[in-house]
């Protein structure tokens, strides 16, 4: 059981730092994952995952829950923030119908270190040409961002549910395609994950079951506070990283790494 706590703890380490860099949590949970083979059955891994993302989101609503909390004596702040939320809800729209028609088919054909590795070089790509050739910022704060420019960055979260591309990846993305400034594009692309993976993570603990042994419960629990420890932790470092540095290294490494992969796979 130890063993197996310790690969908890590595596995939610993993997850609170790869969830909010844009190089794809899932890609690295997958090959970590196979590296580490945790002594359970497949199922238990697939719920494991999904607890120590709600342990990642957790951190986001801690951290954020000025932001977003609409509860507020000032007036002006109150539409702020159902402004905000509406926002929230408009770009969830297209992964939300997306990802309840082809998800099971998508994990089913996708789910892969092949795909994995593809998907981190071409998106590592697109991260170089996006910071080579994007336009000048033109939001500096998210309570600026459009419903417009909001439901077109959900659009862009679409892209996610491919494994290897990445959530944060794929509207940090689109948002700076946008007009985002890189703070406001990685504000609102945190804030987004709160619903995004909220709800995925609570529609597949619900299809999955909760009939665990104590052991698994020992497991999921540890993976899941690692995991928002982490996610505390990366989610301050990430956006004042981003005060001084633009997102060029997250691409280099998403192709270094998915060439890594495929060399390994393929040999």
């Amino acid at each position: 059981m130890i063993i197996e706590i310790i690969k908890s703890i590595l596995l939610g380490i993993v997850q609170g730092i790869t969830e909010w860099l844009p190089i794809s949590s899932t890609g690295h949970l997958i090959i970590f994952e196979s590296f580490l083979q945790m002594n359970f059955q497949k199922e238990f891994i697939d719920t494991f995952f999904v607890v120590i993302q709600l342990g990642s989101i957790l951190a986001v609503i801690i951290l954020f829950f000025n932001k977003i909390n609409p509860f507020q004596k000032n007036k002006e702040e109150v539409k702020n923030k159902i402004s905000l939320w509406l926002k929230i809800i408009i770009a969830s729209i297209p992964v939300a119908i997306c990802g309840f028609l082809f998800e099971d088919k998508i994990d089913e054909l996708l789910y892969n270190p092949f795909v994995v590795a593809v998907m981190l070089i071409l998106f590592g790509i697109v991260i170089l040409l996006v910071e080579k050739y994007k336009q000048k910022f033109v939001i500096e704060d998210i309570k600026d961002i459009t419903f417009k420019v909001a439901f077109f960055i959900g659009v862009f979260q679409v892209l996610a549910l491919i494994p290897g591309t990445s959530r944060s990846g794929a509207t940090i993305v689109g948002a700076l395609i946008l007009g985002l400034s890189r703070k406001s594009a990685s504000e609102f692309s945190f804030i987004l994950a709160i619903p995004a993976l909220l709800g995925a993570g609570i529609l597949k603990l619900l299809k999955m079951g909760l009939a665990f042994s104590l052991t698994e419960w020992i497991i999921l629990i540890i993976g899941l506070v690692t995991a928002f420890i982490v996610s505390i932790l990366v989610i301050k470092l990430i956006l004042n990283y981003i005060k001084k540095h633009d997102f060029k290294v997250f691409g280099y490494y998403r192709i270094i790494l998915g060439i890594i992969i495929l060399l390994f796979f393929i040999s």
